[in-house]
């Protein structure tokens, strides 16, 4: 028997390198941060930091940087035992700028490829895939070959059991949309194929949009479970976040009041915390406000994985109602 994971993960990593100085361009930054990053990575992240055994599947260069990416999925308690190395390119590194409350440009340096697109199929351990609990991948990782078959064998490997979440995870700029046609379908056609295997969606309106062609909350979530999902979630920024279930449960949540410092990682804060109140089999409501807390957290915080909030952090955010700053990567 595989060993039992709570949440298994699929798709980017990198290094994040982000300023130590907000409200200035790039070419006004003198000291960056380096921090763990790639959103399916930092949901693991968080999910192991609410207490969850988490492993993610990617891969990164054979270099110092995927070196680092290594020893703080360790120190961060995430499995890596399917990180695995690719010789023939580096491991990508993300810049940000940070413009409090709401202007975060990013910057993603992942040419002539990124390695976690170089994910193979015969690499898969499928059976830990499919006996995870919650099994968590994105549209990146369908945006080209062979990670799209590989994220679309692992979904089928799924077979609709268990929790399994697509992340909408909407980057246009990994998409090569140049020469559509019947042989290479459109960005919306590949998330439908995804949608049909999917459990669970997420994403903001901009993301349901593409998956979709819906963008008022409502109505984007219905389309989500007409294509397949049992839940839809739908993130929508200042005015909090939406699920819907297929059994008729409608939640409509405020977000938590935070002064946001970088909001980068809130939505993976809100992912891990997602899988979290999921496994925990809370009522959606409890587990969207449990969510936003996480993801408030995190805004108010500079970094996204060393900023992942621990239990006790969630629970004081929602009972005061409101995020209170604390040094980032605070522990008990």
């Amino acid at each position: 028997m595989p060993e039992l994971y709570d949440v298994i993960t699929m798709g980017r990593i990198g290094v994040d390198l982000y300023p130590l100085q907000t409200g200035r361009p790039l070419a006004r930054v003198d000291t960056f941060g380096k921090f763990l990053g790639g959103s399916p990575t930092n949901v693991a992240v968080a999910a192991a930091r609410l207490g969850r055994r988490a492993a993610v599947v990617t891969r990164t260069g054979r270099d110092a940087f995927g070196e680092y990416l290594h020893q703080q999925l360790r120190e961060f308690g995430v499995d890596d035992r399917w990180v695995t190395p690719v010789d023939a390119y580096p491991t990508p590194v993300t810049f940000c700028e940070i413009f409090p409350p709401d202007d975060f440009p990013l910057y993603f340096y992942r040419q002539p490829k990124a390695p976690d697109l170089e994910i193979h199929e015969s690499e898969l351990d499928l059976d830990a895939v499919r006996s995870a609990r919650v099994f968590w991948m994105t549209g990146t990782g369908l945006c080209a070959e062979p990670s799209r078959a590989s994220t679309l064998a692992a979904l089928r490997a799924r077979d609709r059991k268990g929790i399994t979440v697509f992340d909408l995870d909407w980057r246009p700029m990994f998409w090569d949309t140049t020469q559509e046609s019947v042989s290479r379908p459109t960005p919306r056609a590949r998330y439908r194929e995804a949608l049909a295997h999917a459990t669970v969606a997420v994403g903001n309106l901009d993301e349901c949009e593409i998956a979709t062609g819906e963008r008022e909350p409502y109505a984007a979530a219905r389309a989500l479970i007409a294509a397949g999902v049992e839940l839809a979630v739908v993130k929508q920024g200042p005015k909090g976040v939406l699920a819907v279930h297929r059994d008729g449960t409608v939640a409509d949540v405020p977000p938590l009041p935070v002064e946001v410092v970088n909001g980068l990682g809130a939505g993976d804060a809100f992912g891990g915390a997602l899988c979290h109140g999921l496994l925990a089999g809370w009522e959606t409501e409890r587990v969207m406000r449990y969510a936003n807390a996480a993801g408030a957290i995190v805004a108010s915080r500079l970094a996204c994985s060393s900023a992942m909030p621990f239990p006790y952090e969630v629970e004081a955010a929602l009972t005061a109602g409101a995020v209170t700053s604390r040094p980032t990567g605070a522990t008990p």
